[in-house]
């Protein structure tokens, strides 16, 4: 007799066709579900697998085009970036791929979900705090934080005899010595041969990006139109190519980006759970847009707004980071971060060359630069005098700092 219907968050790999198999085996009903989110992979192949493995039903969802309009967007209308220097590509899929995972377990009327996430990693929160909050009543299965399952499994090895052992196909070419998950917006590599944060990382890992010294010797001039704070519109300078929708300029930003070994980098950070651990990244499409939607933001947004909105993003990229993007703090910030960018219009150009991206000029129908008022040459609606009046009031703490210190000094 079944103990219910799991849906299992599939990608065809040998850990989850074994996770597959194994539920089978504890007496679960196994619903598998790819999510399609860009990642280069034979999906029908996948689909193959896991009916051949004995799947009850197999969904391959392509949320592309909402993973960009719904996560990346808000993400990018944030300047979302975590301690500093991740732009987060592996934190903003999870929520999108756990709802249609919630969406297919309401539908189908499954109890249980599952996943095939780390015990010591981030996505396993990411995944099961969208999961309780979609579905509360659901129950999750995560084999790798069940005794059973990991005194099991120590390690690849013994998943490849499991996989024989219940004719589960295994990989013809030899596994890369790293951890890899790719998705529209970036490859993250962790693991492996990279856990010496001191080993440097092989040539050949990147595979969005070209290394740079291989780059073109001549630049991509791009123009980039926001509207609100969102990408409407992208334009080759040069061959006048332009693209007009999510999917579209995000791919397309992409293909400039990882042509000239855009959005590389190599970084220690801070997981939720409480542990450091070695990222490598390239996120070309989103380090283009990260530089443009800075510059078009400063030039339209108000001094103490922009001040404030600023907080705003450092808080939303570490919810969306920690998992908490359907938590009434992140659906709060993320209304406060929207409300920000009303005015956030204009076109951005820019050069991509060699690794970098190099803002050329920006201009804006709501641009609060005053030509005339900045000028050093035109006078304009501005007395010089009363900046003598400005200079003493905001010196009048910093003169009373040092008198005080002073007189501290001569009681010694």
């Amino acid at each position: 007799m079944s103990k219910g219907t799991v849906v299992l968050a599939y990608s065809g790999g040998l850990d989850t066709s074994c996770i597959l198999v194994w539920l089978k085996e504890q007496g679960y009903d196994v619903i598998a579900y790819l999510a399609n989110i860009g990642q280069d992979e034979d999906f029908e192949a996948a689909q193959k697998k896991a009916e051949s493995l004995g799947a009850k039903k197999v969904f391959i969802e392509d949320v592309r085009a909402e993973f960009v309009e719904e996560f990346i967007w808000p993400s990018v209308q944030a300047n979302a970036i975590y301690e500093d220097r991740y732009l987060l590509g592996t934190s903003v899929a999870r929520p999108c791929i756990a709802r249609r995972q919630v969406q297919i377990a309401r539908q189908e009327g499954a109890q249980y979900v599952s996943h095939g996430a780390t015990g010591k990693g981030n996505d396993q929160i990411r995944f099961e705090l969208t999961c309780y909050a979609l579905y509360p009543e659901v129950k999750i299965i995560a084999p790798w934080r069940i005794p059973e399952f990991y005194t099991r499994f120590k390690g690849r090895k013994d998943l490849m005899e499991y996989a024989e052992k219940h004719g589960i196909p295994v990989p013809v070419t030899p596994k890369a010595p790293w951890s890899m998950d790719a998705n529209l917006m970036h490859i993250s590599y962790e693991s492996g041969i990279l856990e010496n944060p001191k080993s440097h990382a092989p040539s050949d890992l990147y595979l969005m990006t070209k290394n740079p010294e291989d780059t073109p010797n001549s630049p991509d001039l791009i123009e980039l139109e926001f509207r609100k704070g969102v990408p409407v519109k992208v334009s080759h300078l040069k061959d006048g190519k332009s693209k007009d929708t999510p999917l579209e300029i995000f791919t397309y930003l992409n293909e400039i980006g990882g042509r000239h070994g855009v959005g590389r980098i190599d970084i220690v950070e801070n997981r939720f759970i409480g542990m450091k651990s070695r990222g490598i990244y390239e996120t070309p499409g989103g380090t283009i847009l990260y530089h443009a939607h800075l510059d078009i933001e400063a030039f339209t947004m108000d001094r103490e707004v922009r001040r404030i909105k600023q907080s705003l993003g450092i808080r939303f990229s570490e919810l969306l980071y920690n998992g908490f993007w359907y938590s009434p703090e992140c659906d709060f910030v993320r209304h406060c971060i929207d409300k920000s960018q009303e005015m956030v219009e204009g076109k951005v150009q820019m050069s991509v060359f060699k690794g970098q991206v190099y803002i050329l000029g920006r201009e804006s129908p709501k641009s609060l630069y005053n030509e005339e008022l900045v000028s050093m040459d035109v006078q304009g609606d501005y007395d010089p005098c009363d900046a003598s009046g400005f200079i003493k009031i905001n010196a009048v703490r910093l003169r009373e700092h040092h008198r005080l210190q002073g007189d501290m000094a001569s009681k010694k």
